[in-house]
């Protein structure tokens, strides 16, 4: 769960990504976010001097500037990604890139959803899932899978704290409760 700083940051790029006249396009955004986001969190050293405040906050500034244009990140991402340098909130930037996916989803009307099957499923099962999870929520869907042998067949959905239980697993328990009530009658 992000915080309620990242959150509001997150917010911000959201409100930017999606202003009208916006030439960033929202999955541009999440992949250079994300990019960026790995970037950092994949080396220790760039990591200690964008956290070191004996290092000047200009320099910090060119070194990320030199990386971004590899990576080709577009000025909106450069330029937030300068604002949490500016704010020495760096170490915070994967959090604000979760944020950021999840909150720019809400406003683009997509709904999460954790799935968990017995075994990995085909293009068509999930296809299929996804359209009945949308038609049951109304939202268009973004589905995360997993795999857990330990469901015996069938899945599992969870979207927020709601948790649609389609699993083997699942209606045993549910013939076990109904079982042991009807014996303690």
């Amino acid at each position: 769960m992000a915080s309620a700083l990242a959150h509001r940051y997150a917010s911000a790029l959201v409100d930017i990504v999606l202003k009208p006249g916006s030439t960033l396009k929202p999955e541009e955004a999440v992949a250079q976010l994300r990019a960026a986001a790995q970037m950092v969190a994949q080396s220790a050293e760039l990591r200690t001097a964008l956290l070191t405040p004996a290092i000047p906050t200009s320099r910090k500034h060119a070194v990320m500037a030199t990386l971004l244009a590899e990576l080709a990140v577009a000025p909106y991402i450069r330029n937030f990604i300068y604002v949490v340098i500016n704010h020495r909130r760096i170490g915070m930037l994967d959090e604000m890139r979760d944020a950021f996916e999840v909150a720019l989803d809400e406003r683009m009307g997509f709904a999460r959803a954790e799935v968990t099957a017995a075994a990995t499923l085909d293009e068509k099962r999930s296809a299929q899932l996804e359209s009945d999870l949308s038609r049951l929520t109304g939202k268009r869907m973004r589905l995360r899978f997993a795999v857990d042998p330990e469901l015996l067949g069938g899945v599992t959905a969870r979207i927020g704290s709601t948790l649609y239980d389609g699993s083997l697993r699942g209606q045993l328990q549910h013939l076990r409760r109904e079982l042991t009530e009807e014996s303690g009658e």
